[in-house]
């Protein structure tokens, strides 16, 4: 099995995106998702994580307040709601699911979606 991305494109500075998660032969909602995005040339950093929950009103916010990571259990999806983007916000975003927010190694993970932030 595999994550699939998706909502990924171009966005002016100070716009949104809204990023999906997706689980292809196997229950998302099982699992605890972690968004990480990736610079070319750059290490993968963590975004933010999500644990399993079977109540999906729960979310997982940034510090900065811009990013919200959502689940949508009747859809078997997760969300990452992006706002407030930045040029430095431009990578390739990849959700990975894994059995807690804590662990170190993946369970299933996918082929990314490219974001880009510009003028």
């Amino acid at each position: 099995g595999q994550t699939v991305e998706s909502g990924g494109g171009s966005v002016q500075p100070g716009g949104s995106l809204k990023l999906s998660c997706a689980a292809n032969g196997f229950t998302l909602n099982y699992y605890a998702v972690k968004w990480l995005r990736q610079v070319s040339g750059k290490e993968r950093e963590p975004v933010l994580c999500i644990a399993s929950n079977y109540d999906d009103t729960v979310v997982s916010k940034s510090l900065d307040g811009r990013f919200t990571v959502s689940r949508d259990n009747a859809k078997n999806l997760v969300h990452l709601q992006m706002m407030d983007l930045n040029p430095e916000d431009t990578a390739v975003y990849y959700c990975v699911a894994l059995r807690d927010c804590n662990n170190a190694e993946y369970d299933y993970w996918g082929q990314g979606t490219q974001v880009t932030v510009s003028s």
